[in-house]
This record gives structure tokens, sequence and C-alpha cells, in this order.
């Protein structure tokens, strides 16, 4: 699966938001999942996750972690299935470039129509996993591009965390993290004093 951001339905702030395929056959025919696909006999595992994630939207995240094995007996009821699971996470410019149809579709990660299989599970466990680790490592720079403002940090972090931090106080903490360091430049373009750059001193 991949995680990026988009616009939540307010339009006011950023929300995480995934791709889902609508399957065109049974079982659950009709219902949005994950995308995946089989094993490829010659492919590592993580090979194989990127090759799905490509075939299905296009793109080729730099971030790719293994998230977990979802294999309970009844998961598929035409036959045993077990599934290990990768996660990816893109920026914003990535995901405006993902390739979408009537049957791909980027939804809000937190507000999906009940998906196919156990697939709401597992959406629920990489959310878990990713708020988690938000609060303990940089993960939330995969999020954006190589220069960055702070404000658009705190962006990422509110919309994983789903709450809003305060600016002084998120200051404070990432420059004390030193997982950030100031690139020298700033943001033009604004009508009030542009804001300085930062890029990760860290890989996510």
């Amino acid at each position: 699966m991949i995680f990026g951001l988009g616009a939540s339905a307010e339009g006011s702030r950023s929300a995480l938001q995934l791709p889902l395929v609508r399957r065109v056959r049974e079982p659950y025919r009709g219902r949005w999942a994950l995308p995946g696909g089989p094993l490829g006999a010659t492919e590592s595992l993580a090979d194989a996750a990127r090759r799905n994630l490509f075939e299905t939207t296009g793109l080729a995240p730099r971030y790719l972690e293994q998230l977990y094995t979802f294999g309970a007996v009844e998961r598929s009821p035409d036959e045993r299935v077990v599934s290990i699971v990768y996660w990816a996470l893109v920026r914003a410019d990535e995901a405006d470039q993902a390739r979408t149809t009537e049957n791909v579709r980027w939804m809000p990660a937190d507000d999906l129509p009940p998906l196919a299989f156990d697939h709401d599970e597992i959406v629920a466990y990489a959310l878990g996993r990713l708020r988690g680790k938000v609060e303990y490592s940089p993960i939330a720079h995969a999020l954006l591009g190589e220069e960055f403002t702070l404000a658009e940090l705190r962006d990422v972090y509110e919309a994983v965390l789903r709450r809003a931090l305060d600016p002084a106080n998120f200051r404070r903490q990432i420059e004390a993290s030193g997982t950030v360091e100031p690139t020298g430049r700033f943001l033009a373009g604004g009508r009030h004093r542009p804001p300085r750059l930062y890029r990760s001193r860290v890989a996510p």
C-alpha cells in the first residue's frame, strides 16, 4: 500500500490518502481493495511489492518497508492466501502523478468504504504503525520533497497524527532532535517574511 498527502474533505488541511483498486471479479466483485499481486518465481519480496505498486499506480516510491504478514485461515473465501504486505510513502508531487482510472482511485485513509477481504484490518494496522513511528523517527520526511519549511513538516505530522500541534513547541522539538538542518535558502513568493528551508539530516 502507498500513503501520500492530499487535501482533506474540509480542504483546510492535509490528510493521509492511499490508492485503492476496485475488484472486477469475485470474490468481492465491485468492492475496493489494496493493490497487490502474486510473487514471481525469481523476484524478491521487495521487488514484487515495487512491481505491483508500479503496475497499479505508475509510482516507484523511494520509501518502502515490509509491514506485516497476514495469514488468517479464513481471510479469503476461495483458498488459503498469505499476504506479505509492504507499505510505501510518497511525496505530494509524486502522488499527483499517480495513474488513476475508473477502478484505481486515491481515497482518505481514515474514511474508507468497507474493503474486500481483511484489507480494513491491514489499513488500520498500517495507520497504527505509521502514527507510532512518526513519534520517534523522521519517517514524516519521506512525505516531503528534498527541501521543506518547518510549517510544511508540521502539516505532515498533523495529517498523520490527526491533531493540531503548537507551532512554537513543534519548532523547538524538531530543531532539538537534530534530524533537520537549514539549507541557507528561503521559500520565495510569499507576501510576508519568507520562511527558511530545511532538509533532512537522516534517512527516514
